[in-house]
């Protein structure tokens, strides 16, 4: 019975640009959306890991989504952002070109994400919502922060 109620209400998503393509992330797992600042380097970290920041008195790792996704790497712009996601108890900023936007998406517009081979990101995939013209690549939060 959970699966049918489950069904019927819309699902929030945070919706950012990386390279060409459109990401989503439900909303929930999101605590905020800050502007890029310093970043202290760790050493002996992944090379996607750029460091941690202070955010509020709380030390929060960043990692560059572009860089985890293995895409070109790019300076930052005035439209770059963190998005301070928060999963169990790890709370870690995920480095994005922009946030565009804030949808309300019917759970039954979650497509499974195709078979696609050679793209890097396809493990980090929980599914593609095709909204209008938009085409958005919905994300697996725990896959990303795993090794983290």
């Amino acid at each position: 019975m959970s699966v049918v109620s489950e069904t019927l209400e819309d699902l929030k998503l945070i919706v950012f640009q990386l390279v060409d393509k459109e990401y989503a992330i439900p909303v929930d797992q999101v605590r905020s959306i800050e502007k890029l600042e310093h970043i202290t380097r760790v050493p002996r970290t992944p090379s996607y890991v750029k460091g941690v920041i202070n955010l509020r008195g709380v030390v929060t790792p960043i990692i560059d989504l572009r860089s985890r996704f293995e895409l070109s790497s790019s300076e930052p712009t005035e439209s770059t952002r963190v998005i301070i996601v928060g999963l169990e108890d790890k709370e870690v900023g995920l480095i994005v070109d922009a946030a565009n936007d804030v949808l309300d998406v019917e759970r039954e517009m979650i497509e499974p994400s195709p078979e696609v081979v050679g793209i890097v990101e396809a493990e980090y995939i929980g599914g593609v919502v095709k909204q209008n013209k938009r085409l958005l690549i919905l994300l697996h939060l725990d896959k990303i922060l795993q090794s983290i």
